[in-house]
């Protein structure tokens, strides 16, 4: 049993769980090291405190679960069989036909699977086990440092590919699909989310769509992409200026640069979470943009794109050394225009590291 595992049993005998259902992909990557998309088949793996796990997988994935190390026992079922069933007489073969507490992920889990674990233990009750893999997943060893600076270098690689499809004329849409193809040239499988690339007045809206605005100048130009790496996220927002920029749009750049670096500055084991938001948040505000700034100051970034912890003022938690995230201050002017600048960071003994290297003063592209 790997180290995850170990840390994940041991917490469900402290909680006085006797088992533990893990269906969502993600965490299934972390404990397993298995990467899969499983759509609508079950895929789970079970773990029993003093028994050794086991996976229930769909026949046609048993060839890849295999190759990727997985040496416990596993439990395949065709699509027309029941897995409900083959998991009811594994657990009756491990001495469990009934038991009193199962740990569930109660974020992701189905209703519908929700009863077919009841169903096994009538009398049974069901507990979070989000907020410990949230814990656990949120501190990056050395391994998973060193992946996900290869995915950010990839997005620094991606932004670089955006501005080098910039000329007048050209499309949202166009520069997406410029960005995404470098980045299969690179050998990306997938992005950790839409590409997103806006210009002019829509990059006043933080999550805007990209579509066939085409490109003027005096636009402001906003990236906001990542890829995934070895089962690990990036994610970068650089905002340029094609040809031109106006001197206010220019002072808010400027702001949400100084903003930026404040909450970087601030970013070290033992100061609080929601300090850097307040850091960042503060500059903001003074410089007369506080209602513009309409979100959280960042997120934590691993095989999700979004995942623990959450940077918002309100958050009292520490940092400490491991924790990855995003710091992503941003002003928006509906109908105007808006500037983000985001960085992915890890805190380290010392401070913290900055993931992505993209240059951050401003750019005006001709």
């Amino acid at each position: 049993m790997n180290l995850r595992l170990q840390r994940l049993t041991l917490w469900l005998k402290n909680s006085e769980a006797d088992l533990a259902l893990i269906q969502d992909p993600s965490n299934l990557l972390y404990l397993t090291g298995f990467e899969c998309e499983p759509h609508e088949r079950l895929l789970a793996l079970f773990i029993l405190p003093g028994q050794s796990p086991f996976i229930v997988c769909p026949r046609l994935e048993e060839n890849r679960l295999r190759l990727s190390g997985w040496s416990d026992t596993i439990i395949t079922y065709e699509d027309a069989e029941d897995p409900w069933q083959k998991i009811a007489a594994c657990l009756k073969e491990r001495g469990m036909e009934t038991f009193t507490k199962a740990a569930v992920e109660v974020e992701q889990l189905s209703y519908m699977r929700a009863e077919a674990l009841r169903s096994l233990s009538p009398n049974s009750r069901l507990i979070s086990v989000n907020e410990e893999l949230g814990r656990l997943r949120s501190v990056k060893d050395d391994r998973e440092i060193e992946t996900m600076k290869k995915a950010a270098h990839l997005a620094d690689e991606g932004v670089k590919a955006g501005i080098a499809a910039l000329k007048e004329g050209c499309t949202e849409l166009d520069v997406v699909a410029h960005i995404e193809y470098e980045m299969k040239r690179k050998g990306v499988r997938a992005m950790s989310f839409s590409t997103m690339v806006l210009f002019g007045e829509k990059t006043g809206d933080p999550h805007g769509t990209p579509g066939t605005r085409r490109l003027k100048k005096g636009d402001l130009v906003l990236f906001d992409l990542g890829v995934v790496w070895e089962g690990y996220c990036s994610d970068i927002t650089r905002t340029v200026a094609f040809h031109s920029i106006e001197e206010e749009t220019r002072q808010i750049y400027e702001t949400v640069l100084k903003a930026q670096t404040a909450a970087l500055n601030a970013c070290r084991p033992g100061a609080p979470i929601g300090e850097i938001d307040r850091v960042a948040r503060t500059i903001i505000k003074e410089a007369g943009y506080g209602p513009y700034f309409p979100h959280r100051l960042g997120h934590g970034l691993g095989i999700e794109a979004h995942e623990s912890p959450s940077i918002h003022e309100e958050n009292r938690e520490l940092f400490t050394a491991g924790l990855a995230f995003t710091v992503e201050p941003g002003v928006y002017i509906p109908g105007k225009g808006g500037i983000r600048i985001e960085d992915d960071v890890v805190i380290t003994a010392e401070g913290h590291e900055r993931l992505t290297r993209f240059p951050k003063e401003l750019q005006i592209v001709n």
